[in-house]
């Protein structure tokens, strides 16, 4: 049975590229058909009236009809704009930052309805404010969990023993934690007992339940480092929009928190 010339779907809009003097093909990510991408003509044309509907991270209602090449966007309607999200330029670049992950790890046309939600939730816990650091923490952990990349939090990747020592350390090609007597011809980095039980809680609740965490600036700054570079190895290159993040912390309390710069590894 053929599918049908014209089809509607939710979607989050995760990525832009401008084609032409005013055309675009717009990235969705969506909840039953994954990510798919869309021709918009004239979108970014003052008299467009679908723009307002199809900016970035705005979750949409959008009519496509289906092309030989790609999909042609006939109509969009806001279910969201999630506006904070496009006022304030630290919440921007952590919400790209998430969509760029999305972008990343995800193949075309691949439905993950649990994905769908976790991305909708993170653009709405971003929105409706509170720890930034955390929220996208409790994310990465989460993809990486769909994605196929869980980390192993919770014993020695190498010989499974139960993590007691404070001197374990995380190895991104091995997948996981080292403890000390597994110690291998690889980079591993060192992750303090109180940072492994931080994202292990992050890893095994929902949201509302780790949402009140309370985390002081230097173990915000060694879960981000772990992650990173976790993420950096699997996807082999560093996420770009880091260094906007890292630009914008810098311009607004150097001081306190300062530019990121990795850890540096321990060759075990």
């Amino acid at each position: 049975m053929s599918k049908p010339r014209t089809y509607k779907t939710e979607a989050v809009i995760i990525k832009k590229t401008r084609l032409g003097e005013a055309d675009s093909i717009l990235t969705f990510y969506t909840p039953h058909l994954g990510k798919i991408q869309g021709f918009a003509r004239s979108l970014r044309k003052p008299k467009s009236k679908m723009a307002g509907h199809l900016e970035l991270l705005t979750h949409s209602q959008v009519s496509l009809a289906r092309g030989r090449n790609i999909d042609t966007i006939t109509g969009a309607q806001t279910i969201n704009s999630f506006m904070p999200l496009k006022t304030d330029l630290d919440l921007t670049s952590y919400a790209l930052y998430a969509t760029e992950l999305v972008n990343q790890f995800t193949a075309d046309n691949v439905e993950d309805y649990p994905l769908f939600q976790l991305l909708v939730e993170t653009l709405q816990s971003l929105s409706n404010g509170g720890d930034n650091e955390l929220i996208l923490r409790y994310f990465e952990l989460h993809l990486l969990d769909m994605a196929g990349y869980r980390p192993q939090l919770e014993h020695c990747v190498t010989c499974k023993s139960a993590l007691k020592d404070a001197a374990n350390l995380f190895s991104p090609g091995a997948g996981g934690m080292l403890c000390p007597g597994c110690r291998q011809s690889q980079l591993a980095y060192p992750l303090s007992e109180k940072a492994r039980k931080v994202l292990l809680l992050l890893q095994n609740s929902d949201y509302s339940a780790v949402s009140e965490l309370e985390i002081d600036r230097e173990l915000s700054r060694q879960l981000e480092m772990v992650m990173r570079n976790y993420l950096r190895y699997l996807l082999e290159r560093e996420v770009k929009s880091t260094a906007w993040l890292d630009s914008l912390r810098g311009q607004i309390d150097d001081n306190q928190i300062g530019p990121y710069s990795p850890t540096t590894p321990t060759k075990t």
